[in-house]
């Protein structure tokens, strides 16, 4: 599937979109290139499906834990500062992997052997004229 994403103003209606097609598959893996708008659509994500206080991007603290009030316990990872699998071993991320919980995951090429098979990988790109396109595989 491919999303269109032309202005900031579509951004809800896509995430809500995007996260309808998700079937309840819960580990999803963000791949796109710094500014891609990673951060950005999961943002859009998380407001679409009742998350409030959001706290941007967990650049520094790897990961940031939201509740959802119909979803229940979010983690959000930005996986960028991450040295090793071993660093993500340390911080507990198998247990959140697997937690049943949902996971939106930036930089996850930095953890790719630790990933569920059924993970799903969403990838971002940016068009010439500063558009995003959004594809991914159910």
């Amino acid at each position: 599937m491919e999303l269109e994403i032309n202005n900031l103003n579509e951004l809800p209606e896509k995430a809500i979109q995007f996260f309808n097609e998700l079937n309840h598959r819960k580990v999803i893996a963000f791949d796109g290139q710094m500014g891609a708008g990673k951060t950005t659509f999961i943002t859009a994500i998380l407001k679409a499906i009742g998350v409030e206080d959001i706290e941007g991007s967990p650049t520094y603290s790897i990961v940031n834990v939201y509740d959802s009030p119909a979803y229940g316990k979010i983690y959000h990872f930005d996986l960028y500062r991450l040295n090793s699998e071993i660093e993500a071993f340390d911080i507990g991320i198998e247990e959140m992997l697997y937690s049943g919980c949902y996971c939106f995951i930036e930089w996850p090429e930095k953890i790719q052997n630790l990933l569920p098979e059924n993970t799903i990988w969403v990838y971002i790109r940016t068009t010439e004229d500063n558009r995003r396109t959004i594809s991914f595989e159910l």
